[in-house]
């Protein structure tokens, strides 16, 4: 396939970013070299400066007309040397073959405080694993992932970050003609199980030792030694991807957040939530909620993700055998995923529902809560948050008036009453309201600030990265964002398409 190339512009973009050999290092089996395609007429559309802060950098540096051009891909930033990578994977179960970076370009790995971060374009133009796609985003999908992702470091769940999102009046086809968008990314790295997959899938056994020498060299040295594992470096990494894996998801049930589409080319191997596409938190609890419209089958559905992570999990394992070379090895190291999920998700109930101590009836209570949730469909994101009011000392009645079934709740508040006897109530509703977020992004939420910034009107964009970056304090004047959804957010269908 013929992609098109182009020289960089001679006046490079400036940031004063410390470049290291990174990814690209590893050679050109791993990844292609290729210039982004320039947008015409860039503009800003959202900055987080906390991930400006990551690298070091004033966000206002930003704002600079040459960096605005670099993250669009219309000049070169300096010091950079964008590859494309490739990869394989298992999408919705089945076998998809060779797929690779089609629409991103990762830029390098600079030197940060907190540690080497690869800096990654998403939408910067067509690469040779495009698969015939226009390796573009629109400005819709560009916005959700930005605002996502900032939302999830704001909950404290494992995650890549957005530094920006730079639009332009370029039209993209997609159902309809939309605006072009570049959301530039972070992460210590962007390496994915399908990566591992791919190279397993050729045979190709000497890459694929490569590759993860990397990843246990860069990212999980404690692995080489083996311990736990015969010695076995490779079965080790896998233990370590799993515990992180399983503590990631646990994260994401607790705060009712669904991914949307976790195919293996979409799981990271640091555990970071990845690939902000199809995702949902959740409104009225539904444990069989399918926020895909693309996901016919509920493969994704919010109940299905603990198994399918596994699943996932599983794949790895089989494309690090070659490595491993014992069976009985890769499955011991898959085999902690079962005890730390389920560890790792009481854990996070417990601290939700203002519980400092294990009792072995909070299993019981908790599936017991559920249940009543699920048969009301009650806000996920309100309930939890007004119990928390409620343990703090403030009325039930709130509470109990999310609940049609009021004999039912009744019932159950006082068996969490009995809970908490003889604990410090104000105390324990203060860590409620450290755990338990007063907002998310809703589907609405984004919507409206998508439909604004088509209109050139990025406050809403500006509104919500401030609310979501800590999203458990109060902000007054902000009450509209902490409310319940209208009845037209049920009638927003999310796909894969962007």
């Amino acid at each position: 396939m013929t992609v098109e190339t182009l020289t960089p512009p001679p006046v490079q973009a400036e940031l004063g970013l410390s470049w290291r050999p990174g990814f690209a290092t590893l050679g050109p089996a791993f990844s292609t070299a290729i210039q982004a395609q320039p947008l015409p007429a860039p503009y800003p559309v959202g900055v987080s400066a906390s991930a400006a802060a990551l690298l070091g950098l004033d966000a206002l540096a930003l704002s600079d007309p040459l960096v605005i051009e670099a993250l669009a891909g219309s000049r070169t930033l300096a010091g950079s040397s964008p590859v494309a990578t490739l990869y394989s994977g298992h999408q919705f179960g089945v076998w998809a073959g060779q797929l690779g970076d089609g629409r991103a370009l990762l830029l390098g790995e600079v030197d940060a405080p907190g540690g080497p971060l690869e800096i990654q374009l998403k939408g910067a133009g067509r690469t040779p694993y495009s698969r015939g796609g226009d390796g573009r985003a629109v400005l819709r999908s560009s916005i959700r992932e930005f605002l996502c992702s900032e939302a999830m470091a704001g909950l404290g769940i494992p995650t890549t970050r957005a530094l920006a999102v730079v639009g332009s009046d370029a039209g993209v086809r997609r159902e309809e003609i939309e605006t072009a968008a570049v959301v530039t990314r972070l992460a210590p790295s962007f390496i994915r199980f399908g990566h591992f997959e791919h190279f397993a899938a050729r045979q190709d056994v000497d890459s694929l030792r490569t590759l993860a020498d990397h990843i246990i060299d860069r990212h999980y040295p404690q692995a080489r030694a083996g311990e736990g594992f015969a010695g076995n470096a490779y079965a080790a990494l896998l233990a370590q991807v799993t515990l992180r894996t399983a503590a990631m998801v646990a994260q994401w049930q607790a705060v009712g957040f669904c991914h949307g589409v976790m195919n293996t080319d979409n799981m990271s191997i640091l555990g970071l939530t990845i690939d902000y596409g199809p995702f949902q938190f959740l409104d009225g609890f539904d444990p069989r909620h399918i926020c895909n419209h693309s996901d016919t089958q509920g493969r994704y559905a919010y109940d299905q993700q603990p198994q399918v992570a596994y699943w996932n999990l599983f794949c790895l394992g089989q494309a690090l055998m070659p490595l491993i070379g014992d069976t009985e090895l890769a499955m011991a190291a898959l085999e902690p995923y079962k005890q730390r999920f389920p560890i790792e998700y009481l854990a996070r109930m417990r601290a939700k529902l203002g519980l400092a101590d294990e009792q072995p009836e909070d299993a019981d209570l908790l599936d017991g809560l559920l249940r009543l949730l699920a048969a009301h469909q009650v806000d996920w994101t309100i309930f939890w948050r007004r119990l928390a009011d409620h343990v703090c000392g403030g009325p039930v009645e709130p509470v109990r008036d999310l609940f049609l079934d009021r004999e039912g709740f009744d019932t159950w508040i006082a068996r969490h009453a009995a809970r908490l006897a003889g604990t410090d109530r104000p105390a324990a509703g203060l860590a409620m309201l450290a755990v338990n977020p007063r907002f998310v992004l809703r589907n609405h939420l984004g919507e409206t600030a998508i439909r604004q910034a088509r209109q050139k009107d990025y406050s809403g964009i500006a509104a919500l990265t401030t609310l979501l970056s800590w999203p458990f304090e109060q902000h007054p004047g902000f009450d509209a964002y902490a409310d319940f959804p209208p009845d037209w957010a049920s009638t927003i269908e999310i796909s894969c398409s962007s």
